[in-house]
């Protein structure tokens, strides 16, 4: 319940967040200096998005959203936070990223977890206070069925090509009873450690079909070595989609929320669409609202979890009153959630926070038959 709550109330924030930038750089000319700042907030909002998915899963409301990924290209953009993530500023981290590598199927909140908790987990063995380095390397391997026999017999790998990723620290390494229990759930050698890290870690390989590998002894460091199998697409572009789409503007959307700085964005970027905004705050005023421009508005934008009246009762109350007209339901709490809220209602579509302007005006084109 507490992650659930967490991830929902964070991903209000991060859609005004994220929302707003991509609102900005649509107002902003391409030659404006001022465009990158705008980028690196839309990107690091989209990296905590992947955060807040990873919470819903663990609160068995979320789904994993599977991407082919570059995971040289993963692996840099979230350079910025490896070093924010590490206290010991005497650890020097190095990247050696092999370029044009195959692309990954996964969920990318579910390899950055992966990859934190590996670089974090080496820089902490190096001890605070104490020089060392950790290196991420990436790169490929083609197995064939005599290696596997021989290298990951307990792992069901099929013979292929690989994408590797090695993190080695310059730590204190581990003697083999240690090694043996890495792990394991609630092992850990910190004084203040959960040991959920690397049981995390583990549990990710073993969901992507990989194989992950331990090399270490006393005073000599140690080295991760992590496998995920290619697949022959290209990775799909992690940028941001900057520009909202232009979207035929022929009418009223109500949108209701009980987010003020959401409603904010919403008319902001509707009305910049060419769109009539109303705003509601809570279900109850939502319902009044459509009660009085029943046969002006063209489609409702309804927030799932609000107070005095829920998304789910105002659906029906409005469909009661007009039940042709598409409403569009937006959560935080991922499409599992809504999905068991709004089974067999009548929703048009959903938009799940957070959401850029692009996404906002793309569902309403989508439910209107315009994509």
């Amino acid at each position: 319940m507490l992650a659930g709550g967490i991830a929902h109330d964070f991903n209000n924030l991060l859609t005004g967040i994220l929302g707003n930038a991509s609102l900005g750089l649509a107002e902003l000319p391409d030659s404006a200096p001022i465009r990158r700042y705008f980028r690196e907030i839309v990107s690091a909002s989209e990296r905590a998005a992947d955060l807040t998915r990873q919470l819903l899963a663990y609160a068995g409301k979320g789904r994993f959203v599977l991407e082919r990924i570059d995971l040289s290209q993963l692996v840099g953009e979230i350079e910025p936070l490896i070093h924010t993530s590490i206290p010991n500023k005497m650890v020097d981290i190095q990247l050696d990223l092999g370029a044009g590598l195959p692309a990954i199927e996964a969920d990318p909140g579910q390899i950055q977890q992966l990859v934190m908790n590996l670089i974090v987990n080496g820089a902490e063995a190096i001890g605070e206070g104490n020089p060392g380095a950790v290196l991420i390397r990436t790169g490929t391997r083609d197995l064939d069925a005599e290696e596997i026999r021989r290298e990951f017999p307990n792992d069901q790998l099929s013979p292929g090509s690989y994408v590797s990723m090695e993190v080695r620290d310059t730590g204190s390494g581990m003697d083999e009873a240690t090694r043996k229990r890495i792990f394991d759930p609630f092992f850990t050698t910190k004084f203040q450690g959960r040991g959920l890290g690397l049981a995390a870690v583990s549990g990710i390989v073993r969901t992507q079909k990989g194989a992950i590998r331990v090399y270490s002894s006393p005073g000599r460091g140690s080295s991760f070595q992590v496998l995920f199998p290619a697949v022959a697409a290209k990775a799909a572009d992690r940028g941001p989609r900057m520009l909202p789409i232009e979207t035929p503007a022929a009418g009223t959307v109500l949108f209701i929320d009980d987010e003020e700085a959401l409603r904010r964005l919403a008319q902001s970027a509707l009305e910049r669409n060419g769109w009539r905004v109303l705003l509601a705050e809570n279900g109850a005023e939502g319902v009044r609202l459509f009660q009085e421009h029943r046969d002006t508005i063209t489609v409702v934008i309804l927030d799932m979890t609000m107070a005095v009246m829920s998304g789910e009762e105002a659906l029906d109350r409005i469909k009661a009153i007009r039940s042709a007209v598409p409403v569009i339901v937006s959560t935080g709490y991922g499409e599992i959630e809504a999905a068991r809220h709004f089974a067999g209602k009548d929703m048009a579509g959903l938009l799940e926070k957070p959401y850029t302007v692009n996404q906002l005006m793309e569902a309403i084109a989508v439910v209107l038959g315009h994509l």
